[in-house]
């Protein structure tokens, strides 16, 4: 029996004026936006729809950005009347999955992924840290190289394994110039230095991680009420503890994409429906799986096409 799984995008697909059609097309929709502009206290909708892009870019503004224009995207979505069997989120996204999932509330999630990304900004020095993508190398290889650069003072890890040949890379700046010039032992066919605040997903994050724990306990959680997938295992996870602890754990840890579409897989899973801003993960899962199924939900035509069944 076919089964669908809706996924929601993390920091990179933003773009100013996101969100702008359904939010003046869909009073559910601009809810959402409302609701957030409450919880934070200041207009984010005003940066979401009319910038400037280095307001959005700061990372404090991105996550909650992004999580606002998915659960508004979910919302016109749900007015629909279609549900998934699954969810899950790359890193940030993974807060609009739990929404999805009933686990969060939305205000609780939008002021916590602003926190999250005012510790995120705050937990390495600017400059010290940096991620860099990796193309066309194996993650074994790959992981051996982090290790040897690592062991020579250089700290650098694995931080997002997107897709086959696709492996985002994080640690201090030197680590991750390291990897920028040894890239061909790994069999990199290229390592493009990415334009971030930070070394995010690696161990560096660890000051973030602890801030973020002490956050997430006092934030009201319930037990999922669709399996949720989480970036820290590739597995599912449903029970609020359980998920508390993981979204800890995801600050410093990498985030397992490749794994966690596989996994969707075989469950069942034969289509994914991107809801959020742009189509990165329907090209991710695309490279991960050409046979399933992807459709990408960012504005209002594309809700029309929709058809899942």
């Amino acid at each position: 029996m076919s089964k669908t799984a809706f996924v929601f995008p993390g920091q990179g697909a933003q773009v100013v004026g996101m969100g702008k059609d359904v939010y003046e097309a869909f009073d559910r929709s601009r809810s959402i936006f409302d609701q957030a502009d409450r919880a934070l206290g200041f207009s984010l909708s005003s940066i979401i729809f009319e910038g400037p892009d280095e307001a959005l870019k700061q990372t404090a503004n991105t996550q909650p950005a992004l999580l606002t224009v998915s659960i508004a995207l979910l919302e016109a979505l749900e007015g629909r009347g279609l549900k998934p069997d699954y969810v899950a989120g790359h890193s940030l996204g993974e807060y609009s999955a739990l929404v999805a999932a009933g686990v969060l509330s939305f205000e609780d999630a939008v002021r916590t992924v602003r926190a999250r990304g005012q510790f995120m900004e705050q937990a390495v020095p600017s400059g010290q840290g940096a991620m860099a993508a990796v193309l066309g190398s194996e993650r074994e290889t790959l992981s051996a190289l982090c290790a040897a650069v690592t062991a020579d003072g250089f700290a650098v890890e694995l931080a997002n394994v997107n897709c086959p040949g696709q492996i985002v890379v994080s640690g201090t700046a030197a680590g991750v110039q390291a990897v920028v010039e040894r890239g061909k032992e790994a069999g990199a066919k290229r390592v493009i230095p990415l334009e971030v605040s930070g070394p995010f997903h690696s161990s560096l994050m660890k000051p973030a991680a602890d801030n973020l724990q002490s956050t997430l306990a006092g934030i009201e959680m319930r037990d999922a009420s669709i399996p949720v997938v989480a970036n820290v295992t590739a597995r599912f996870a449903t029970a609020a503890d359980d998920i508390r602890g993981l979204l800890v754990e995801q600050v410093s840890s990498p985030v397992l994409w490749e794994d966690s579409v596989r996994y969707l897989i075989e469950q069942g899973v034969d289509t994914f429906v991107e809801i959020g801003s742009g189509t990165v993960l329907a090209g991710l899962i695309k490279k991960i799986d050409k046979n399933v199924r992807i459709i990408s939900v960012n504005s209002i035509s594309a809700l029309d096409a929709l058809q899942v069944n």
